[in-house]
Order: structure tokens, then sequence, then C-alpha cells
């Protein structure tokens, strides 16, 4: 069971996706997570256990190693991209039950805003800790956003902005939502934004990485 647990984990951690997959390249040839993934379920591992003992665990040192800018933004996505596919033979098991979430949480680009690396970095990454995310793009609007949450009470929100000139649109969805949502837990992250930016707008938490975000969700779940 280890050996396939240690298997998943390095395959994520390396970003190595499946044999075809040619990155990394000191792994070219050999198979990734898809395959262990499946490998291990077959041999009556857990579901459970693949989540929690590797796939989690390895996303969790991923994000410490970009907080620290020992990886960056092309290794993180690769990564993220192994987690999915091993993800995928993973999702039988959530809607069976048989996998608890820790909850959910919805994530979107501001209103005028196309830019979506961050938010999906942050969406893959929180995905990975055991979440249930719900990725409503970019360009959304506050309506979208308040069925969203009407739609998954309880959930957590996170919003991005990466132009200066939408960090307006994200202030005014902030506080309309606050209006209606006065307990909503609100995370926003984006390049220009910082934490007095977010204090202002009303938001419970500015997450200059998508690590931060992952460990306050994971603190408050």
């Amino acid at each position: 069971m280890n050996d396939f647990i240690e298997k998943i984990s390095l395959s994520i951690q390396k970003g190595k996706i499946d044999q075809k997959s040619p990155y990394p390249p000191d792994m070219r040839g050999e198979p990734g997570a898809d395959e262990y993934t499946r490998e291990a379920l077959d041999n009556g591992i857990p579901a459970n256990d693949i989540l929690t003992k590797a796939m989690i665990p390895a996303m969790g040192i991923v994000g410490e190693l970009f907080k620290d800018k020992k990886l960056f933004v092309p290794q993180v996505l690769m990564s993220a991209k192994a987690m999915n596919s091993a993800m995928l033979h993973l999702k039988p098991y959530f809607n069976s039950g048989e996998i608890k979430q820790r909850g959910t949480f919805v994530i979107g680009t501001v209103v005028g805003d196309l830019h979506d690396i961050g938010k999906n970095l942050v969406a893959m990454m929180i995905e990975g800790s055991g979440w249930k995310v719900i990725d409503l793009g970019t360009d959304v609007k506050t309506e979208r956003f308040m069925e969203a949450i009407n739609e998954n009470p309880g959930c957590i929100l996170g919003m991005s902005a990466l132009l200066t000139t939408t960090m307006e649109s994200m202030e005014k969805t902030v506080k309309q939502l606050r209006q209606s949502f006065p307990s909503q837990k609100i995370l926003v992250g984006g390049a220009p934004l910082n934490k007095e930016f977010a204090l202002k707008i009303g938001a419970d938490l500015y997450a200059p990485n998508p690590q931060v975000a992952v460990e306050y969700i994971n603190a408050i779940a």
C-alpha cells in the first residue's frame, strides 16, 4: 500500500501526469499519477487513503514550495494537472459518499477581468486539499456570485482580480454581497491587491498565494 501512496505523491509533486507525458524529463516513459491511482484502486487501496495520505499531503508540499518561491507557476500547474488526473479516478467515490469532502469552495474572477491563471491555480490546489470546487470562470457578475452562494449554503467564496481597473469591480461586488450575506466568508486575491485593500472592502482574507488560501479554509472548515 505504502508503495502506491508514495508513487502517487511523488508523481503529483513532480508534475508527472501519465506515462505519455514528457514532463518531467527525468521521469519520461514512467507511469504517472493517472496510472498509479488506477492501480492503487484496483489493488484495494481505499479511495479516502489515496486522497488523504497521498494527494492532499503532496499538494501541501507543492503549495509550501510555491509560497517559498522554490517552485514556479508552470511547475505548480503541472502538479495540479497530475493531481486532477488522479482525482478523476476518485470522482465516483465522492459521488457515492465514500469520500467526504471538507466543504464547498466557490471561485471566480470579477466582472471586467478575463485573467484566470491565478484563479485556476487556487481552484486546483483547494480541490487537491479535499474540497468541492465550483469555478464560475472569468468576468463574473455580482448576481452570479449571489446565485452560487444561494445554491451552495455554507460555501466559502474566493474572488480574483488581476487588473487595477477591476479592483473597483471587486470592491462593489464584495460590498453588495455583504449586504445580502453578512456572514459569508470571502477570500480575495490577485497581483494588484494587498491586505489593506482586502480589509477596506470587507473581505475576510487577502491570499497572496494559493497556499495561504488553502491553509485558511482548512483551518475554518
